[in-house]
């Protein structure tokens, strides 16, 4: 072998040890790359994380129904958002409350772009409105969780309510006297002529300075101002009646004349309320009440029995309305503050129950499914 040949065969030798360097260190490189796009991953998944936690909105606590109950009332993430997608067409529609200063000197352009979007996305604002409702928090403490203003979270919670009153409130609750009938638990058989049961309840307001004021919310019953409703329950659970608020001087019987249920009822209809309901003469059909023990006479064995099975069946109607007050803004003291909007808000949580909740009795769920079945 020449000496030429002998250089171009270690030519050739170097060559290959080159190629086969280069290959060696591709290789490393394309592991190392992989090693740091997987960090670059891991890193991104723990800074979403903190993300999540430094911020208070829905997505943070996805992964916990216990803590989607305490803040919502609904029973779970995927309860929750199965209501979200039924409103969430609307909410296009949405008509925001702002500012008069800003409302005053605003362009139409910027007021179509402020009632478009505010700093949280739709389904927080949902979830800050039923926050309020569910914790009874205030408004400031809110705005320090959300990360905004007080005022804003404020016209957040006025907006949802008005909206909320107007989307749930087109439809209608109540039943006609045949899903009623298909609906009856067993335990109404003696009662199945009953098309609703209702019973009042009260909200403990915050004193008027006004001595008129006064007067007009003071409830003898509560020694206290209160909010009066009421409310109303078919026989196997759903609300299918609520009235405005009223103050809490009003009686019993000229509540259930002012709030709307009669043009509702027809002579078929029979109706179950509690001894203070003397409304005889406003009920187009029968009336089924506990008796009233007359003249300190012992009451009657009869009687006595049909006022224990009605108490029984009727008591459904008060956890009814437990399951309302369960949202804290009504089981503390109602500030004047929102008096403007507490009656939207107390309709919006009665309705809500409805999506909320299953049956108040399981076993009236185990006898509708064998009945479908």
């Amino acid at each position: 072998m020449t000496s030429t040949q002998k250089k171009r065969w270690n030519w050739h030798q170097i060559m290959i040890i080159v190629l086969l360097l280069q290959q060696q260190w591709s290789h490393q490189l394309a592991e190392e790359n992989d090693t740091l796009r997987q960090k670059v991953k891991e890193l991104e998944l723990h800074i979403e994380a903190l993300r999540l936690r430094s911020c208070f909105g829905l997505k943070r606590f996805e992964g916990s129904d216990e803590d989607i109950r305490f803040y919502t009332r609904f029973h779970s993430y995927d309860h929750l958002m199965a209501f979200w997608r039924l409103i969430e067409p609307a909410t296009s529609r949405m008509i925001r409350v702002t500012s008069v200063a800003r409302e005053a000197s605003a362009s139409v352009a910027e007021k179509t772009t402020a009632n478009r979007s505010t700093k949280l996305l739709p389904i927080d604002e949902l979830f800050l409105f039923l926050n309020y409702l569910s914790t009874g928090c205030t408004q400031r403490e809110l705005g320090h969780r959300f990360n905004i203003h007080r005022t804003t979270a404020s016209r957040i919670i006025t907006t949802w309510a008005n909206f909320l009153y107007c989307v749930l409130g087109a439809i209608c609750i109540w039943m006609t006297p045949e899903a009623i009938t298909a609906n009856l638990p067993p335990e109404f058989k003696d009662y199945a002529d009953t098309q609703v049961i209702v019973d009042c309840t009260e909200l403990r307001c915050q004193t008027p300075s006004s001595l008129v004021l006064q007067s007009e919310v003071y409830s003898h019953y509560k020694s206290h101002c209160t909010f009066k409703a009421m409310i109303g329950m078919a026989p196997h659970g759903p609300l299918t009646f609520v009235s405005a608020l009223y103050g809490g001087s009003i009686s019993d019987r000229e509540l259930f004349r002012l709030s709307g249920i009669i043009p509702l009822l027809s002579p078929d209809m029979a109706v179950m309320v509690d001894k203070g309901f003397r409304v005889e003469n406003l009920v187009p059909g029968k009336l089924h009440r506990p008796a009233f023990r007359s003249n300190n006479n012992q009451m009657a064995a009869q009687d006595v029995l049909e006022t224990q099975s009605i108490a029984w069946l009727r008591v459904h109607v008060e956890r009814l309305i437990r399951r309302v007050k369960e949202n804290k803004l009504f089981d503390s003291v109602i500030p004047l503050s929102i008096s403007g909007s507490i009656s939207q808000l107390f309709t919006v949580a009665c309705i809500l129950s409805n999506y909320q909740n299953g049956p108040l009795v399981k076993d009236w769920r185990e006898h509708q499914s064998q009945v479908e079945i």
